[in-house]
């Protein structure tokens, strides 16, 4: 007698649009969107993961441009020296939030697809269905990971 496992997936299931995130709290009927596919958890997980990433890439990139930005206002030059340091500052500090989210690109599309497809798997070995809000945690817990282990730990280990 063989035992057989089926998961079931509702029959009129279509894969939510990105980011369908709903009130987890009392939901009214029908309104909680689940992922039940691998390739859903995964599309997801990369799609949060890739946002999150970009957010804080972008919001280190401009501080280090207002940074940029302030030295070149505060240089102690000569009064006609002053706008050309300015100038030259702008030419090129445009490119630090450029590179700064090709970065965050290339980190977001490893971290959540290595992220994305182990999730796809343990939800799909284990019969489960994932919240839409899952990814989106994921996301942050992704870039949480990424901003703790860019400090140094002074420590004995």
């Amino acid at each position: 007698m063989a035992l057989t496992v089926t998961k079931e997936v509702p029959a009129d299931y279509i894969r939510p649009s990105f980011p369908s995130l709903y009130w987890p709290i009392n939901p009214s009927p029908g309104e909680s969107q689940f992922l039940y596919y691998q390739s859903d958890i995964w599309r997801f997980t990369l799609y949060w993961t890739l946002l999150t990433y970009a957010a804080v890439h972008l919001s280190a990139s401009l501080w280090a441009v207002l940074m940029q930005l302030r030295s070149a206002l505060t240089t102690k030059t000569t009064p006609w020296g002053a706008p050309n340091k300015i100038r030259q500052t702008l030419l090129w500090v445009w490119v630090i939030p450029v590179v700064y989210l090709l970065v965050a690109g290339i980190e977001g599309v490893f971290a959540g697809s290595v992220v994305g497809l182990i999730l796809g798997a343990v939800y799909n070995a284990g019969y489960f269905k994932m919240s839409t809000w899952m990814p989106f945690l994921w996301g942050l817990l992704n870039v949480s990971v990424l901003i703790l282990s860019s400090f140094s730990i002074q420590g004995g280990l």
